[in-house]
C-alpha cells in the first residue's frame, strides 16, 4: 500500500514540474483587429490593451456618436462623391474606437450583392475609409464605472456607385 502511495506522490510531483508555455497563435476572439504596422496610425493606443477591446455588441447600446446616426447619414450626404461604374454591394469598415473617443486600426471588406468576395473600385473604398477616419464624435464608453476601449462599424450599401444606405 505505501509503495502505491508513494508511486502516487511521485507522479504527482513530476507533472507539476513538466509546466508548458503555450504561444497564443489565434485572436482573443474572431474579428480582432491587431496593430500593423503597415496599416496602422503609431500614434493610436487603446487605453486597457488589446485584450481588454470590447466588441460592439457588449454595451448594447448601438452606434454612439455625437448627433446620433442622422449626423453621420449627413456627412456622408455631404462628402460622398457618386462615382459612376456598375458596382453594388456592400462595404464594411470596421475600427476601434479608444476610452477617448479617438479612433484607429481601420479595417475594409468587400462583398458583392450575392455576399461574395469583391473588390470594388478604390475610388469608391477610399473615399468611404477616409470619411469615416474624419469621423471624430464618437462617444467615449463605460462599462461598469470604467472607461473602455471598443469595436465599431458602419456598412455601405452601394448601388451602382451610388451610397443608399449606412448601417446599423
Amino acid at each position: 500500500m505505501r509503495k502505491v502511495f508513494y508511486f502516487t506522490c511521485f507522479l504527482f510531483l513530476f507533472s507539476c514540474k513538466n509546466k508548458k508555455t503555450e504561444k497564443v497563435i489565434y485572436p482573443r476572439q474572431v474579428g480582432d483587429i491587431t496593430y500593423d504596422v503597415k496599416l496602422d496610425n503609431p500614434n493610436f493606443i487603446p487605453c486597457n490593451g488589446d485584450d481588454k477591446i470590447l466588441q460592439y455588441f457588449n454595451t448594447g447600446k448601438g452606434v454612439e456618436y455625437r448627433g446620433g446616426k442622422k449626423e453621420i447619414k449627413d456627412l456622408f450626404e455631404k462628402n460622398y462623391t457618386h462615382v459612376k461604374v456598375d458596382e453594388s454591394g456592400l462595404i464594411r469598415i470596421r475600427f476601434i474606437v479608444n476610452c477617448k473617443g479617438e479612433t484607429g486600426r481601420f479595417r475594409v471588406i468587400q462583398m458583392s450583392d450575392n455576399y461574395e468576395q469583391f473588390t470594388f473600385d478604390d475610388r469608391i473604398t477610399n473615399q468611404l475609409l477616409m470619411i469615416t477616419q474624419g469621423l471624430d464624435g464618437w462617444k467615449e464608453k463605460e462599462n461598469h464605472g470604467t472607461k473602455i476601449d471598443y469595436y465599431q462599424y458602419l456598412t455601405f450599401k452601394i448601388e451602382k456607385g451610388n451610397l443608399i444606405e449606412i448601417l446599423p
